[in-house]
């Protein structure tokens, strides 16, 4: 059939690729922290509850201006408080603060008067502030350093900003900034998060592509010495792609943090069909089988094995929509049907096109004779090492278990930041510098009749305040408590020790000076009705498991230390929520992973009908996935949201050349005995798979040429992981089909 209608074929897939390249224009890229929220999580519904009453963690941009040796220079100064008035008027921005433009209260007979905290026009004025300000503890690591040498000036913006906002936001900010030629500046913040990782996406997604199908062209030229061949397998991969990104078009799907991937697994997985189409294309030629035969044959053996192969590559993937995390799912989803639509395009346009080229110019060698003493040598030694494999391979087992036991889910946001990046570099200024990044929230609910202003309730938080404040990572707390604590400063003529919640005498005066201040700066700290409140802080980022390990002992202290008649104390916030994340990994791996095993078992049953079969098969197959965990716990990669996509990615890929290799073995077995069943398989099948892997290997290894730690990571260990998943198959395997089938 498909030699009847391979013009037909070939217009058709014209035709799509035509409408594809349109629908492309239709791709979105976004990112954002609420991606990698997990759903249906009580913490989450606590969280989104908390937000509507006050602001989210996540609204500001910092931007940390550095003046050295001082910013105590008038010039400077006066630049600064030009460009923190101008950034007011930027799009989506609600409130900017920055000392150079905010006022402290000070107490006269007539009441608070709001008295600025640097007077720009007076050099005397700025050494008075300059001694005052390096001794206040309420702007240290929040809107200077501690070193004198750089300001920031904190930008709220409206909540919940999206890709399209955010770049418009950014592109104002920076061309504001480029008026100014101040000498250093450092970003930090959602909108600069989403600008910069959302165009870096776009980059990775290009360059993968590109940087893909050249390597996947070299090697396929080496292999088979023959242009023509070549020609034909990347215009089946890259039609394969084409189709996939058109289809994401038109059906709206995102392309998200983890897209870079897509370009990399489609030209692999169509690389891998292609290979065992035209191996055994090839190979039926030879023989002296006509075009139409070879034809049949490739379609009836390979393209029902590829199927299969195809089937079960695809609930590799689908295992990944056990996740929590929608970028997951998303990831899941649409590689389960990427490999689909690269199984239809190889299986039709593949063979169609191969039939235009007259056969005497395929039955050429297109193969170098080393690659059949290879799979001889190999052969030979599954015979010979009989006993040293089995030792080998359990002593890898071993080793692999105990790598297992070292894994790590200390996800850090570094981890995923581009490598050598402003973006990065920025980071780490704050971490260093200011408090960070990451938001550490208490949410404060009032019990029977107490109200956030009354004594009782400020006494609480003082107590939370400082236990929270004997944690190094944790470098600045903001609260009710705070207002009052500046205010009662500042009645003590701006004394720093001072800064202390004032006694319940003085406090009653205090709260009436308290009016004066605008409600917004309240707001934001206090519910309307004044029966919730927050402590807001930052912490350092160092790590998901020690910032949990942190909160545990703070959970376990307030238990123990705060009355719970006055008040109840819960964590929140994006970072309780974020890193709830490494735990519904473990979770979702392990049941994912088990559905596919038990969907997998269930399709090469009805494909090979024999438990033998499905117990070697499933051997096989836990051995790549054993490696790749071993290799996390050994390299000390954390496993976090990303990464886990390493297993299905392995899994699918390793379950493919097993079916190959057992299903040519299944054909064979039933005109010859077993040993001629395996050597024959050798030759063929063998030789595809070990192609395959090094198409896999070489392709995988295109994601170190990514900005990004987590393809970097993932393109590594798959790479090296599916070295395991070749040894399995050639040399696991044959050992256990002769156990089994003496």
């Amino acid at each position: 059939m498909i030699l009847k209608y391979r013009k037909h074929i070939l217009i058709f897939y014209a035709i799509i690729a035509i409408l594809s390249l349109f629908l492309m224009t239709k791709l979105r890229f976004s990112f954002s922290f609420e991606q990698f929220f997990p759903t249906g999580d009580e913490d989450l519904t606590y969280f989104l509850s908390f937000v509507e009453e006050f602001e989210t963690d996540d609204n500001f941009l910092l931007v940390a201006i550095e003046n050295t040796p001082s910013v105590f220079e008038q010039s400077f100064l006066s630049k600064l408080s030009s460009f923190s008035a101008k950034t007011k008027d930027l799009s989506y921005v609600v409130n900017v603060q920055s000392l150079t433009n905010m006022s402290s209260p000070s107490i006269t007979p007539f009441g608070v008067n709001m008295v600025p905290f640097i007077d720009t026009t007076s050099i005397e004025s700025i050494a008075q502030s300059k001694a005052q300000l390096l001794n206040d503890p309420r702007w240290k690591y929040s809107l200077m350093d501690d070193r004198g040498q750089s300001f920031a000036v904190i930008i709220k913006h409206e909540d919940q900003l999206g890709m399209a906002e955010s770049k418009i936001l950014m592109d104002e900010l920076k061309s504001l900034l480029s008026t100014y030629n101040f000498k250093d500046f450092h970003i930090l913040g959602r909108a600069y998060f989403q600008d910069e990782l959302g165009a870096m996406q776009m980059r990775e997604v290009i360059v993968s592509s590109v940087v893909s199908i050249i390597l996947v062209a070299l090697i396929l030229l080496l292999l088979y010495r023959q242009m023509w061949l070549v020609i034909i397998a990347l215009s089946s991969i890259a039609l394969g792609l084409l189709i996939f990104f058109g289809l994401l078009g038109l059906f709206g799907r995102e392309m998200n943090a983890i897209s870079a991937l897509y370009p990399v697994l489609m030209l692999i997985v169509g690389t891998s069909d292609v290979v065992h189409i035209v191996s055994k294309y090839i190979d039926e030629l030879k023989k002296g089988e006509p075009k139409s035969n070879a034809l049949k044959v490739t379609m009836n053996q390979i393209g029902l094995a590829t199927l299969l192969t195809s089937l079960t590559t695809a609930v590799g993937f689908s295992s990944l929509l056990t996740s929590k995390i929608q970028p997951i799912r998303d990831f899941g989803l649409n590689s389960a049907g990427g490999v689909i639509i690269a199984y239809l395009v190889v299986i039709t346009f593949t063979l169609a096109a191969l039939s235009f080229i007259p056969s005497h110019l395929l039955q050429k060698k297109s193969f170098h004779p080393y690659w059949d003493k290879l799979m001889n040598i190999s052969y030979r030694s599954t015979i010979k090492y009989r006993k040293h494999i089995i030792a080998f391979t359990l002593f890898l087992l071993g080793l692999f278990i105990y790598g297992i036991s070292l894994i790590s889910t200390n996800y850090q946001i570094e981890n995923n930041l581009p490598i050598g990046a402003k973006i990065t570099e920025d980071f780490f200024f704050f971490e260093k510098n200011y408090a960070g990044f990451r938001p550490f929230e208490l949410a404060i609910e009032l019990q029977n009749d107490y109200q956030a202003d009354d004594y009782a309730v400020l006494a609480m938080i003082d107590k939370i305040e400082k236990k929270l404040d004997s944690y190094p990572q944790i470098k600045t707390t903001q609260s009710i408590n705070s207002l009052y604590k500046s205010i009662n400063m500042s009645v003590n003529q701006n004394d720093p020790s001072k800064y202390v919640l004032p006694s319940e005498e003085a406090y009653e005066k205090i709260k009436i000076l308290a009016k004066g201040i605008p409600p917004t700066i309240q707001n934001v700290l206090v519910s309307k009705d004044k029966k919730k409140t927050r402590i807001s802080s930052k912490i350092i980022d160092e790590g998901a498991d020690k910032v949990k390990e942190v909160g545990l002992e703070i959970d376990h202290w307030i238990t123990q230390s705060i009355d719970s008649t006055i008040c109840t104390v819960r964590r929140t916030g994006t970072g309780v929520i974020l890193d709830k994340n490494a735990e519904y990994v473990r979770e979702s791996l392990a049941v994912g992973l088990g559905m596919a095993l038990l969907v997998i078992a269930f399709l090469m049953a009805f494909l090979f009908k024999s438990i033998k079969m499905l117990f070697v098969a499933l051997v096989a197959n836990i051995i790549p996935l054993l490696f790749a965990g071993a290799l996390l716990g050994y390299l000390g990669i954390e496993l976090e949201a990303t990464t886990s996509i390493i297993f299905a990615i392995v899994f699918g890929i390793a379950v493919d050349d097993s079916i190959h290799f057992l299903s040519k073995f299944k054909l064979s077995k039933d005109k010859m005995s077993t040993e001629e069943a395996i050597k024959i398989t050798f030759t063929e099948t063998g030789k595809a798979i070990t192609f395959t892997t090094i198409i896999l290997f070489f392709g995988f290894l295109v994601m170190l040429f990514s900005s990004q730690p987590p393809s970097i990571v993932i393109g590594l260990l798959i790479s090296i992981t599916l070295i395991s998943a070749w040894f399995a198959d050639l040399f696991v395997l044959p050992l256990m089909l002769r156990y089994f089938y003496k």
